[in-house]
C-alpha cells in the first residue's frame, strides 16, 4: 500500500475520498496539513497546486481537488470561490444562503447548475496530472437532506428527484463530481506511483 497525503482541511471531503480511494489501496493521511489560500484562476490550477504544496510540506505524494458549484443563471458562480462565497471560507450555512438569496427571483427553469471537481496528484519527483469530473443538475429552493455538505441540500442531480444531501453516501460517491475524478486519477496515481 502507498501512504498519500489527502491536501486538505475538510472533514467532509476526508471522508468521502477515503471511501472511494480505499478500493485503489492508497493509505490516506491529513492530519496536520494546512493547504494555503487557493490563488489559481481555475480548479484545476488549484488542485494541482495544493497538491504539490502538500508534497512540499511532507515529503509524500499528495493528492488534492479543487471543486465547487457552477450556477447557470450566475455567469457560472461561485465556481471557484464556492467555499467562500459569503466572504468566509466553509461557512457553508451563509454559503448555501447566499446562493439561495441571489437566486429568489430566479425561476425553476433557469436555475442548472453543476458541481464541478478538479482532482491532481503531485510527485516528489514533480510529476503530477490533474482530471475533471461533473455532475449536472438543478438548484432548489430550500435545503433537504442531511448527508452531504456544502451546497448537496440544495442541488438536485439531473434524473433525480432527490438532493445530493437526501441519497446513501455510497449512491453520492458512484454519481458525484468527486467520485468522478477521483476514479478517475487514482489508475493513474497508482501507475505513477508504480513506475
Amino acid at each position: 500500500m502507498s501512504r498519500v497525503l489527502l491536501a486538505t482541511r475538510n472533514l467532509g471531503k476526508v471522508a468521502e475520498l477515503q471511501r472511494i480511494l480505499a478500493p485503489y489501496a492508497l493509505v490516506l493521511e491529513a492530519a496536520g496539513y494546512e493547504p494555503g489560500p487557493e490563488t489559481g484562476a481555475s480548479f484545476a490550477e488549484n488542485a494541482v497546486a495544493k497538491a504539490r504544496e502538500g508534497v512540499a510540506f511532507t515529503g509524500l505524494p499528495s493528492v488534492a481537488d479543487d471543486s465547487g458549484l457552477t450556477v447557470e443563471a450566475l455567469n457560472g458562480m461561485p465556481g471557484i470561490l464556492s467555499a467562500r462565497w459569503a466572504g468566509r471560507h466553509g461557512d457553508d450555512v451563509a454559503n448555501l444562503e447566499l446562493v439561495l438569496a441571489q437566486l429568489r427571483d430566479i425561476p425553476d427553469e433557469r436555475r442548472g447548475a453543476a458541481f464541478v471537481c478538479a482532482a491532481a496528484y503531485a510527485l516528489p519527483d514533480g510529476r503530477s496530472e490533474v482530471v475533471l469530473g461533473e455532475l449536472q443538475g438543478s438548484l432548489i429552493r430550500e435545503p433537504r437532506g442531511t448527508n452531504g455538505f456544502g451546497y448537496d441540500p440544495v442541488f438536485v442531480p439531473t434524473g433525480y428527484d432527490v438532493t445530493s444531501a437526501e441519497l446513501a453516501p455510497a449512491e453520492k460517491d458512484a454519481i458525484s463530481h468527486r467520485g468522478q475524478a477521483f476514479r478517475a486519477l487514482a489508475p493513474l496515481l497508482a501507475t505513477a506511483l508504480a513506475a
